[in-house]
């Protein structure tokens, strides 16, 4: 196997000394700077791979180019390795990692670190002792649990210094808050830091997702007081246990006897990759949080995923001993199960990752979109290009309809779209020449032919997609001109409509199967303006043929209506009709005295003769 011209005595010095061990790599340029950080299993194996083949065009190829010194890091565990690669990315930001989108801060729920604790929202990390649950990345979450615990627990909102001593020293006075009944006065002594602390303590156990626990004590609780017989200390303690019963039963997603486990998934598109992370505590999701990888090299969903799931509970401290996921993963932590559920609750909790995931890969495309309206029409050439395994994206596409009564009047029509919007500019009519009566895949093999004839002589460019107004037979004529006749090889698919008349489904290949594209989608109403756009033109051009066909027989008759009177005609008044409601005055104004009283007395007679015929 032939190594890589980069491959220099220095560079095959180091990798022939690497150890067959665990570890972390970096690639260095020459101006020393770290480009790459990459883990592997077997760290020799793993570094010759990048210069024992000559790589494709694209990152890596440019990568192996730019390398000018190896370093390396030995570990014990392929879980080590992930975790200190993940350090090292974050720290040096190498060019050609894996980019962590991760710039939107969202809120946590914090509980201070003061004597008398408080429970507020804050965007900024502060390693001052306090507790922080989050951040999270669904506001509405957060609110509901921090209106659950200002109910539950009057707690104090104020920022006064309540030291014992403050306290003591009768330095404070009650506020608002305590005239409300929303905080119970520690600032005074009117309730104690004992009692205080225990609300604290059962705060944070509600913020880490054990409310099952909070209900239960609860209960116990209103139970001993109404058996001492102190019905309202019972009833009291009732409504919280109703209020905390109530979010549970609110939050709780599955069955309560899942606990402690992280669920992972994953959505893809083009060079980013987005992951959620739910974390499970009693059949709640205590925890949930989505991001963003941006690709740099040829990285796949697998090592995303395992990069994601590093990250996600190195963040938020998890030690899940299951770990559910959407597929298999080469990826080995210690104590660690992975599930790949099939059906039933673990199922359920995938579905919901799942969910979560694709919605926030909408909004990040809807934003992205805003700020460049351009990508969204590549990412539904994209799609088209998925769907049908086109060679490259369909920047260019063309669609043929005919339109005919009886065979008379036939035309047809083609309509271009260049990035996914129409190009009406290119839009072109056709009159049928060759075909007698109504055969419209005569009719199409026609215009094809005379359209792409054409194309070839001039070397105008071809286009990237032709979609024809109908089903296996147009597709097939089509077919023909193009590969048979006129040897191009053009990718050719067929819209077909149900007896509705509506676009029901998306046909392609030889023989021709049918692609699966879900209604409502943007894919489907961008197949579907197609559709209806080339039925609309073919048929107006049809229209106007068959009407100035109708105009010219009833103008052709009088004597002095030649062919510029009768254009001028045309142009004033748009239509037979409105003609023959004109009045003399009116049509002189246009075509002179003597003309407008010819025309005038030959149009009243053959309206005449019209009438009684029909009676």
């Amino acid at each position: 196997m032939a190594e890589h011209s980069n491959f220099n005595d220095y560079l095959r010095g180091i990798v022939q000394n690497l150890p067959d061990s665990p570890g972390i790599y970096q690639y260095l340029n020459k101006e020393g700077v770290i480009i790459y950080v990459g883990k592997a299993k077997n760290l020799k194996r793993r570094v010759y791979s990048y210069f024992s083949k000559e790589h494709e065009p694209g990152k890596t190829r440019v990568l192996v180019s730019k390398i000018a010194d190896i370093r390396y890091i030995v570990v014990k565990t392929e879980e080590d390795a992930l975790l200190l690669e993940n350090n090292l990315i974050k720290k040096y930001k190498p060019r050609y990692n894996v980019l962590l989108k991760d710039d939107k801060t969202y809120p946590s729920i914090c509980v201070t670190n003061e004597y008398f604790p408080r429970v507020i929202r804050t965007r900024k990390i502060v390693r001052n002792g306090s507790t922080y649950f989050g951040p999270y990345s669904h506001i509405p979450t957060m609110n509901a649990l921090l209106d659950l615990i200002k109910r539950l627990y009057p707690l104090r909102t104020c920022h006064l210094a309540l030291t014992p001593e403050n306290v003591a020293a009768g330095k404070f006075q009650v506020c608002l808050e305590y005239h409300i009944k929303n905080c119970k006065a520690p600032c005074i002594g009117l309730q104690s830091h004992e009692e205080y602390m225990a609300n604290i303590a059962q705060v944070k156990e509600i913020l880490k997702g054990n409310t099952r626990e909070i209900a239960a004590a609860l209960m116990d609780e209103m139970q001993a007081l109404a058996a001492e017989l102190r019905f309202e200390d019972a009833q009291r303690v009732k409504e919280k246990y109703e209020l905390i019963e109530a979010y549970r039963s609110r939050s709780e997603v599955v069955s309560a006897v899942l606990h402690n486990i992280d669920v992972f998934s994953i959505a893809e598109d083009g060079d980013s990759a987005y992951i959620n992370y739910l974390h499970i505590t009693n059949g709640c999701v205590n925890q949930a949080f989505t991001f963003e990888y941006k690709r740099r090299m040829d990285e796949t969903k697998e090592d995303l995923l395992a990069m994601g799931i590093v990250e996600m509970r190195e963040r938020y401290k998890s030690r899940s001993r299951e770990i559910i996921v959407p597929f298999e993963l080469d990826l080995e932590l210690a104590g660690v199960t992975f599930t790949i559920p099939q059906r039933g609750d673990k199922k359920t909790l995938l579905d919901l990752s799942l969910l979560n995931v694709k919605q926030y890969k909408v909004d990040r495309l809807k934003q992205a979109e805003k700020l460049n309206p351009e990508q969204k029409s590549v990412r539904l050439m994209r799609e088209i290009q998925e769907q049908l395994h086109l060679p490259k994206l369909p920047m260019l596409i063309e669609s043929f309809d005919n339109s005919n009564i009886s065979g008379t009047d036939a035309v047809a029509a083609c309509v271009v779209f260049r990035k996914a919007k129409p190009s009406k500019a290119d839009y072109r009519k056709y009159n049928i020449k060759t075909v007698v009566g109504p055969d419209d895949y005569a009719s199409m093999q026609e215009v094809v032919r005379r359209r792409y004839s054409r194309a070839v002589e001039e070397g105008t460019p071809l286009p990237d997609l032709i979609i024809t107004d109908g089903g296996k037979g147009q597709m097939e004529v089509v077919r023909q001109v193009i590969e048979d006749e006129l040897h191009l090889s053009i990718p050719i698919a067929g819209l077909a409509k149900d007896n509705r008349h509506r676009t029901s489904e998306l046909l392609y290949g030889f023989p021709p199967v049918t692609i699966g594209v879900k209604q409502g989608t943007p894919l489907f109403h961008l197949l579907e303006r197609i559709q209806d756009e080339v039925h609309r033109f073919a048929i107006t051009f049809h229209r106007d043929k068959r009407s100035k066909r109708q105009v010219a027989s009833a103008l052709d008759t009088v004597k002095g209506i030649g062919e510029k009177r009768k254009t001028a005609l045309l142009k004033a008044f748009k239509s037979v009709a409105r003609i023959r409601k004109a009045s003399v005055e009116e049509l002189a104004a246009v075509v002179g005295e003597k003309a407008a009283q010819s025309l005038k007395q030959a149009l009243t007679e053959d309206a005449t003769g019209q009438s009684e015929a029909t009676d």
